[in-house]
């Protein structure tokens, strides 16, 4: 791999421009499957605290051997006054040469491998016949969860809540453009009034929120659905109650890291008597068509994510792709 000496700086808007342009379902595809067939090295994600109590930062890391690429995201947690600053850079350097090839901020990146990692599990684990699909969560990572999903079944609904939207005055200029932002991504986009008629009768429910704590609650389900979930930086951050997970089919992005850090995992084996040995399969293996139990739907399945520095690693240079394509740079 050769590269001009200036490594590129990317910051939000050139990201924004050549997002449409990045194959995020192949670049994240390519790396699961090379984890699995251990060409791609994924250490645990560490938090560091700040100081004084003002705030930390997480450090997702990763290797790909095919890309011959290895970098780090940053994603600071600052406290201040009012609302806390999150923000997050990916450095991608070369395997080759030791230098550095990007230095990219990675919060719209971020938005989209989460997104991105959530549809392939939902290709991989949700029923064939599914056909009702619920969005919980209608910001930016719920919108780009819409946009991955959607193709992946023939849906007769989609329901989208978020409580904002839910009870906003339809003359609020701001909550009204989100609204018809949100219906404009799929004719068959229903805005729900609450959380209960959102995930009614649903056979996948994707959880989209910053919540930590659970989202749903007993009763609100009405069959056997597959329920993914993200994280958010809050300790222990966990959309669905932790003591469901014993009486679930549960799968995760990857087992090695992720039932040490997701909230609701590390609860549940704490006070529920669950244990990661019950997690059935991760993405490395459902990407690779070496996952042994698919979801039985005799019960919930649990799809669970943490983000890892590979998803971050692979995006990134996929994005590098695209540039060094567009700058005449060699790869």
């Amino acid at each position: 791999m050769s590269q001009d000496p200036t490594p590129f700086i990317v910051q939000q808007d050139a990201v924004r421009d050549a997002l449409p342009r990045l194959d995020v379902r192949r670049a994240l595809a390519g790396m699961f499957r090379a984890l699995h067939a251990e060409q791609a090295v994924q250490p645990p994600q560490s938090l560091t605290l700040f100081p004084g109590n003002a705030g930390d930062f997480i450090t997702y890391l990763g290797a790909i051997a095919d890309a011959k690429v290895f970098g780090a995201k940053l994603s600071p947690y600052i406290v201040t006054d009012a609302k806390p600053i999150i923000t997050a850079w990916t450095a991608l350097m070369s395997m080759e040469t030791g230098q550095p090839l990007m230095w990219c901020d990675a919060g719209l990146l971020t938005v989209e491998r989460t997104a991105g990692a959530t549809a392939l599990a939902v290709d991989h684990l949700a029923a064939p016949g599914a056909r009702r699909l619920a969005i919980v969560g209608a910001g930016t990572v719920g919108q780009a969860h819409l946009r991955h999903i959607a193709p992946l079944r023939p849906w007769d609904s989609i329901q989208v809540f978020s409580p904002g939207l839910a009870l906003v005055n339809e003359t609020n200029e701001a909550h009204a453009g989100q609204r018809a932002a949100v219906a404009a991504l799929d004719a068959r986009v229903t805005l729900s009034a609450t959380l209960e008629d959102c995930v009614r009768d649903a056979d996948v429910v994707a959880l989209c929120t910053s919540s930590g704590k659970p989202v749903l609650s007993e009763g609100m389900l009405t069959k056997p659905a597959l329920i993914t979930s993200i994280s958010t930086n809050v300790a222990n951050a966990h959309e669905v109650p932790p003591a469901w997970l014993p009486g679930m089919d549960v799968y995760c992005d990857y087992r090695r890291t992720t039932p040490a850090s997701a909230g609701e995992m590390k609860l549940a084996a704490e006070l529920h008597g669950w244990s990661a040995q019950n997690v059935l399969a991760d993405l490395p293996e459902l990407v690779s068509g070496h996952a042994k139990q698919p979801p039985s739907y005799q019960r919930h399945a649990f799809f669970r994510s943490i983000g890892l520095g590979l998803e971050d690693v692979a995006i990134a240079y996929e994005l590098f792709r695209y540039l060094s394509a567009q700058n005449g740079v060699a790869k």
